[in-house]
């Protein structure tokens, strides 16, 4: 069961990457919107999630990278609010 729930995270989380940079591409939202910003941040987590499980250092560590942009972009967006 654990195995399943690590890779339906994963999956969530490539699918969430995936569709912000979808709807960025196809102009449905901007870049520096919370919407895309917000799916960065828990696409990656789903991502870190999966890629330390199964051993994917690399993955995980590109994800805890993209994470810490997306969360610093949500923190510029709050203070200029």
């Amino acid at each position: 069961m654990q195995k399943f729930v690590v890779e339906f995270v994963g999956w969530v989380g490539a699918l969430l990457i995936l569709g912000g940079y979808g709807l960025v591409s196809a102009g449905r939202v901007g870049g520096r919107s919370r919407l895309y910003q917000w799916m960065n941040v828990v696409g990656a987590v789903g991502l870190v999630v999966n890629g330390t499980a199964n051993g994917a250092l690399p993955s995980a560590f590109l994800n805890i990278v993209w994470l810490g942009i997306g969360a610093a972009a949500l923190w510029r967006l709050r203070a200029a609010r």
